[in-house]
């Protein structure tokens, strides 16, 4: 198993309750996969780099887990599918 940090935005426009069902629901999709999580941040809402999607500002969650590269896969096939997930990025930690 591999160290990977996870990072996604979630758009502005949704309710707080809303925004932290996705976090939880994408961390159980990791734990569902043979992940272990170690840590959930949620970084809170933030003002973006450029315009995505049309939003320019969006709320920030970065989770370390140790995975397999499976899981991290299906993470990214469902982030690209879930339209409240705007940007995503799955790095390896050495």
């Amino acid at each position: 198993m591999r160290n990977y940090e996870v990072m996604f935005i979630v758009r502005p426009n949704l309710e707080d309750e809303a925004t932290n069902a996705i976090c939880e629901n994408m961390k159980k999709l990791l734990e569902n996969n043979g992940a272990e999580v170690a840590e959930v941040v949620n970084m809170g809402r933030r003002e973006l780099a450029y315009e995505v999607k049309g939003f320019k500002n969006g709320s920030y969650f970065l989770i370390t887990v140790e995975a397999e590269p499976s899981a991290v896969k299906e993470f990214s096939r469902i982030a690209n599918i879930n339209e409240d997930i705007i940007r995503h990025i799955v790095v390896k930690v050495d």
